[in-house]
């Protein structure tokens, strides 16, 4: 049997919860479908669905299976939207959500894109919450790190790193902190978003995992309330080395423990597997990739 369409036809299956309503999306008939399924479990030597009278579902070996074929079909769809769109201009509504920090590096792609292309409309919003992309109907989302559904495809734009950092009022308070586990002692402002928690991780001078339990008295979703938290000497906090490059350099803040590298992170594109990729969402990332290269080193300053 034709191997990609079996393929089509078990993830049909698995999205549609069953093989009657998979064969109609695919206009075959059920038992076709199923004999599609037999074929590739037979030919993997696992079985990829359970099946019952009343439902269907998918094995621990079929969820795996499931992730890279839905990958597969998204490649292929997306090559044919390529070769289909190659001579088409990117035009209608780009809507973006993009993280806070993000906007002023999107502000200028954006910019770009619209006297590039004048049959192309951009709705841009901000915010630091989650965003469902095909819920809320946006084409792309633009995140300071990774999102944690493996359904969504994710295109690194640029890498960045944390600065541990306090200012001297602070440090003339408190003392200087010479060692991780001193930071357990201190009031440590966190970002809501900090992907370990109130765990600090870094590494070491030689590349060895590290990290710090913390506390403190501050959780924000702003990047500007823990700024203004170091600015003001009421405490220390790990903040995006781009939010405080200039801070650091006047030296109205001193970057603690310089022989640990917060673990580094990654600015993202985010957009559904399902979607249409259209001219408009991929001229956009390619103008994103082709600006965060050129950013890289203010991004990140300090890797």
């Amino acid at each position: 049997m034709d191997r990609l369409t079996s393929l089509t036809a078990f993830v049909r299956v698995v999205d549609s919860g069953g093989f009657s309503a998979a064969a109609r999306k695919l206009n075959m008939s059920t038992t076709m479908v199923s004999n599609h399924i037999q074929a590739l479990e037979e030919r993997l030597g696992a079985r990829l669905l359970n099946r019952t009278t009343r439902k269907v579902s998918v094995t621990e070996i079929g969820k795996a299976y499931y992730d890279r074929c839905v990958q597969i079909l998204a490649d292929l769809e997306q090559a044919d939207d390529i070769a289909g769109e190659l001579q088409s201009a990117p035009r209608g509504t780009l809507r973006i959500h993009a993280a806070t920090h993000m906007v002023p590096m999107v502000a200028s792609v954006v910019a770009k894109l619209l006297s590039t292309y004048p049959e192309i409309k951009v709705d841009l919003r901000m915010g630091e919450a989650e965003v469902d992309l095909i819920e809320e109907g946006y084409d792309i989302a633009l995140r300071m790190i990774a999102p944690p559904d493996s359904s969504l495809i994710v295109r690194k734009l640029a890498t960045w790193r944390h600065v541990l950092c306090c200012s001297h009022d602070y440090l003339e308070k408190h003392g200087r902190v010479q060692q991780l586990d001193e930071l357990a002692g201190h009031n440590c402002g966190r970002h809501l978003n900090y992907p370990f928690g109130d765990e600090w991780r870094f590494v070491d001078r030689k590349g060895k995992p590290a990290s710090a339990r913390i506390s403190g008295r501050l959780v924000t979703n702003s990047g500007e309330a823990l700024r203004s938290m170091v600015l003001d000497g009421a405490g220390i906090c790990l903040m995006a080395g781009f939010l405080v490059q200039d801070d650091l350099d006047a030296g109205r803040l001193v970057r603690l423990l310089p022989e640990y590298r917060p673990v580094e992170m990654s600015m993202n594109a985010v957009y559904p597997h399902r979607h249409h990729l259209s001219a408009k969402v991929r001229t956009f990332i390619d103008m994103l990739v082709h600006h965060s290269a050129e950013q890289q080193k203010l991004i990140n300053p300090y890797s």
